[in-house]
């Protein structure tokens, strides 16, 4: 309920908060209805998971706008207000993104993840989100018409489905960035994104991606890009204990860009990879 709380304290009035309730069976809607009566629109569907939810809202929502928030994250006060201003001041841009502090279960603050670190400027951004395309739904306000044209979330994915939407919606929309964290989103508890399938999702999601920018982007900038892509995710594989498939990764990223910046990434996955080793063999 916290993060119904936050949204209803809004500098800048919400019309619409659609709660998608996904397959609950504890009382969860009667709780909702109490506390919040007709400020809330309440929606219950049967499981079918994170990206069915999201989509589901947005299908019935009213709005011109749309702004999603889990029910583990938080929106500071002026989160719409300023997102909402640069989007009417920019009808080219079809989302715009604010910074997130990140903070961990017990609320303690992590690190902030800095959008401008990124997208360099507001515009065209796939050059830049292809490198990097993490995204956290809650810090997130677009157009109806993005949902329209994209489809929203895919719900065949079940992780890195959020990946997946940044990268589409980049591909078709300029994307704008409010340089401030208005968002506090929760991370490293336990849920979907610590499935060790999250690292196979991410690959297949961003191989997909750049296949569909060929032609967009320059050649040699998606190679990076993949390259980058599949270093980072044979990190996550050896974390895992993933050995042949890491270095499977680390392989096709030495291949795949040449140049010292990418080859780099891999180097440095070899002192990582024997500290995980030596964590595993010595006795604990």
């Amino acid at each position: 309920m916290r993060a119904i709380d936050t949204a209803l304290a809004q500098t800048r009035r919400i019309d619409e908060i659609v709660v998608v309730d996904d397959g609950s069976s504890d009382g969860t809607g009667d709780a909702l209805r109490a506390r919040y009566g007709e400020r809330i629109r309440y929606a219950w569907q049967a499981n079918a998971g994170v990206s069915a939810a999201r989509n589901h809202g947005m299908r019935i929502a009213r709005g011109r706008y749309f702004a999603l928030l889990d029910s583990d994250d938080e929106w500071l006060p002026e989160k719409t207000e300023r997102q909402l201003a640069l989007l009417e001041a920019r009808p080219d841009l079809g989302m715009v993104l604010c910074d997130v502090q990140r903070v961990d279960a017990s609320g303690a603050p992590i690190d902030v993840l800095r959008r401008r670190d990124t997208i360099h400027e507001d515009g065209p951004a796939l050059r830049w989100v292809i490198h990097n395309p993490a995204l956290a739904p809650a810090s997130a306000i677009l157009r109806r018409e993005v949902f329209d044209d994209i489809g929203g979330f895919d719900e065949s994915l079940r992780t890195a489905e959020d990946i997946d939407f940044h990268l589409r919606v980049a591909r078709r929309w300029p994307i704008g960035v409010v340089e401030a964290p208005l968002v506090r989103a929760m991370r490293g508890h336990d849920g979907l994104s610590a499935e060790s399938s999250t690292y196979d999702d991410y690959v297949r999601v961003v191989e997909r991606a750049i296949g569909d920018a060929r032609g967009l982007v320059d050649d040699g900038e998606l190679d990076r890009a993949l390259a980058s892509t599949y270093a980072r995710n044979a990190r996550g594989m050896l974390i895992r204990g993933r050995w042949s498939d890491a270095l499977h990764l680390a392989g096709r990223a030495w291949r795949l860009a040449p140049d010292t910046g990418a080859r780099r990434e891999v180097l440095q996955l070899a002192p990582f990879a024997a500290r995980r080793m030596l964590r595993q063999l010595l006795p604990r």
